[in-house]
């Protein structure tokens, strides 16, 4: 007889035990090994993502990252939604920030009464004392006109579908003030009116003497 005989395969071993337990009165099944946070390398983790982690929760920070930071609620907004979160209007802030080329301080005020741990005073972005908040504010509510009652309505008859609404960076284009357009030289040379100012002499016909 061989030795391996003796032993009986782990799958019976397995079965056996189980009805032993299961034919005594008050014995208690082995319990499996507790779960544990940490995934096998390669697996995919289930259900939803722990708290603090930054993901669907819109708090906490990504892995490996810095914390996200919390904005209050804004306040003395005229021109957009009342509904926007601190997080939503400071998105909108550094789109429009971007599309100009400037920073925060473009349109909001410093107060020296509010001193940052930096040293520097804070910003009070519901102060309205400067001018070029209050353009923001006009110029904002001009696109979303323009928008609505011209744009949206050429796209419509715009059947390529190429058209796009109009934004700060449309006419912007990372500068404080929108630069003069000047048509590049290329584009001008042999125009109709190149030299003359005006359309070219017909065929046959005698050239104006000077």
């Amino acid at each position: 007889m061989k030795i391996t005989s003796l032993f009986p395969p782990a799958a019976a071993v397995a079965l056996l035990a189980a009805a032993v337990f299961a034919a005594t009165p008050g014995a208690k099944a082995p319990q499996a090994p507790p779960q544990t946070d940490q995934a096998a390398p390669g697996a995919t983790p289930q259900g939803p993502p722990p708290q603090g982690t930054g993901q669907g929760s819109g708090q906490g920070s990504p892995q490996g990252g810095r914390p996200m930071r919390n904005y209050p609620p804004p306040t003395n907004l005229q021109v957009l939604a009342k509904d926007l979160t601190g997080r939503e209007v400071r998105d909108i802030m550094e789109t429009w920030a971007g599309s100009l080329g400037v920073k925060c301080e473009f349109c909001h005020v410093a107060d020296p009464k509010n001193v940052g741990p930096n040293g520097r005073p804070r910003l009070n972005f519901a102060d309205d004392s400067k001018p070029d908040k209050q353009i923001a504010r006009i110029m904002f509510t001009m696109t979303q006109q323009m928008n609505k009652d011209y744009i949206s309505k050429a796209m419509d008859l715009d059947k390529d579908g190429m058209g796009s609404l109009v934004n700060c960076g449309t006419c912007h284009r990372g500068h404080k003030m929108p630069e003069d357009f000047v048509i590049p030289h290329e584009e001008r040379e042999g125009g109709p009116d190149e030299g003359t100012g005006g359309p070219p002499p017909a065929a046959g016909a005698t050239p104006p003497s000077n």
